[in-house]
């Protein structure tokens, strides 16, 4: 993200590598919050971190006093703090349907993604790419409906999206490219062209889109 010109009260512990890290990143752009990252990719995590996140874990925010250390969190948090654009729905039913979907994609596709990317057994993650893959084959039509995951206006459920679509190629997924895959394409076409998820990216993911990582 941008250097700012002076010191932001709000800085962010940020892993490149990480989709985590990065549906935060994208959330910040959109809000155009002013924020120092501190990047710690490849384990390179700094000691007061330590001190401030029981867990030494990343990503970590940190808003003035208040520290927080789960991505889900700090992206309502930073929604809340930062109310325009919303990245919610107003209404309760709507909000709870929205924290289901982010959470079925948490359950679904992103602890793929962490076993693709974490474990060392190359047949646990071979069968974690061909059901990520499987999978969003699966729901490609649904984008047909709407611009964005099920709705037409941009939200912190295509943060999670975003940050998950843009490591494909990274991961060794390979979507082919046919009439039931077309809306997914065009889905994912209108994430990458924001503005705000070019700010988002980091060093590692600039490149990301564009190499194979040496996964198992």
């Amino acid at each position: 993200m941008g250097v700012v010109a002076k010191r932001s009260s709000m800085t962010f512990y940020s892993d490149g590598l990480s989709h985590y890290s990065h549906r935060v990143r994208i959330v910040l752009a959109e809000k155009g919050v002013s924020v120092d990252v501190v990047e710690c990719a490849g384990g390179n995590i700094p000691e007061d971190l330590a001190q401030i996140n029981p867990y030494n874990s990343l990503p970590t925010i940190v808003d003035r006093d208040l520290v927080l250390y789960e991505s889900k969190i700090m992206m309502e948090y930073l929604d809340e703090r930062f109310p325009h654009p919303p990245l919610l729905p107003v209404y309760p039913v709507a909000r709870g349907q929205s924290r289901l979907l982010i959470y079925r994609i948490e359950r679904d596709w992103s602890r793929l993604v962490d076993t693709i990317t974490d474990n060392k057994d190359p047949d646990a993650v071979e069968a974690a790419r061909q059901e990520l893959k499987e999978g969003l084959i699966a729901v490609a039509p649904i984008f047909a409906d709407k611009p964005y995951f099920m709705s037409d206006e941009f939200t912190l459920i295509d943060c999670c999206m975003a940050a998950i679509l843009w490591r494909l190629n990274y991961l060794g997924i390979d979507i082919p490219q046919n009439k039931q895959t077309k809306p997914l394409f065009a889905y994912m076409d209108s994430l990458f062209s924001r503005d705000s998820f070019k700010e988002s990216l980091s060093e590692i993911e600039q490149d990301m889109a564009h190499q194979k990582a040496n996964l198992a």
